[in-house]
């Protein structure tokens, strides 16, 4: 029988040599062995059968972070989106925790001696958005509605200051008028009429792509439907479809965010802008992805 080395392996399956290598290890290549650090595979063996066929869904993706979570695997793709978009998200919007910091909140729910002053609400609201998280993983399949979207608010910003203010509505629209990027939103009496039309046409394609998505976060932010926090329920709306259409996420890092937000502005009159933005995200993840071998 003849044998080939994993790097031979993966270029005749079009897959990774790590990935590869983790097949060899898991016994899941059947007549591969370990000769010091290289292994031996029969030049005839087939590629093993994905492992899509879970209690979850059919989204390699999907079952990885479900299983990462409930098992309470750390270290893997679950823990890195917890801790990337959670820190980016805030930064994003003002928060002073840094991105170790917030890992300590996430891994050991506690924050860790610093130098400087740290506000309540950045705290209550990164514990808050490890939860929000956990409801898209959770409701990645269903259709996206207004109850939904509601609901991460809700949970976003519940506990936090802007709760207890009498105006201020947590899981409701807003009762003020407000803008974004110095531009006009929709006006409150309007809030609710705009997300049912714009949900609807959503819901209504046939087949939703990236741009679909980009689409729908542009028009969520002029609509600006709460008082605060569309930004973070926007990018937090941009991940649970990404999941539930097999889309692979993005994560907008807090570095690029000038770009971000010159796309959204844009957007009506370029779409290059935001989609670069989007498509440079998506190529970061696609890497972790390879990484931890979900490709």
């Amino acid at each position: 029988m003849n044998f080939i080395s994993s790097t031979e392996v993966a270029k005749k399956w079009n897959m990774t040599d790590r990935a590869v290598r983790k097949y060899c290890a898991d016994g899941r290549i059947q007549g591969a062995f370990l000769t010091g650090k290289t292994w031996n595979i029969p030049s005839d063996a087939l590629p093993p059968e994905r492992k899509n066929k879970s209690k979850y869904s059919d989204s390699l993706l999907l079952n990885a972070l479900k299983e990462e979570r409930d098992k309470k695997h750390k270290g893997g793709i679950y823990h890195k989106l917890q801790v990337n978009l959670t820190y980016n998200t805030n930064h994003i919007e003002g928060s002073k925790l840094t991105e170790d910091q917030t890992r300590r909140i996430f891994e050991t729910n506690t924050i860790g001696a610093e130098d400087r002053d740290v506000s309540v609400d950045d705290i209550i609201e990164t514990a808050n958005h490890f939860r929000c998280i956990d409801y898209v993983i959770d409701n990645a399949k269903k259709t996206l509605s207004e109850s939904m979207i509601k609901t991460l608010h809700l949970m976003l910003k519940g506990g936090t200051t802007d709760s207890t203010k009498p105006w201020f509505k947590v899981g409701g629209y807003k009762l003020k008028p407000n803008e974004v990027g110095g531009g006009a939103t929709s006006h409150p009496d309007n809030v609710e009429a705009d997300m049912k039309a714009l949900l609807q046409e959503y819901n209504s394609k046939e087949k939703i792509n990236i741009e679909d998505i980009v689409d729908f976060h542009y028009r969520f932010e002029k609509i600006h439907p709460f008082q605060d926090g569309n930004g973070r329920v926007g990018r937090l709306i941009i991940l649970k479809e990404c999941l539930a259409h097999n889309v692979i996420p993005f994560i907008i890092e807090e570095e690029y965010k000038w770009y971000y937000y010159r796309g959204l502005s844009e957007w009506m009159n370029d779409r290059r802008f935001l989609m670069d933005t989007c498509l440079a995200a998506q190529d970061k993840f696609k890497e972790w992805l390879k990484y931890f071998v979900l490709t």
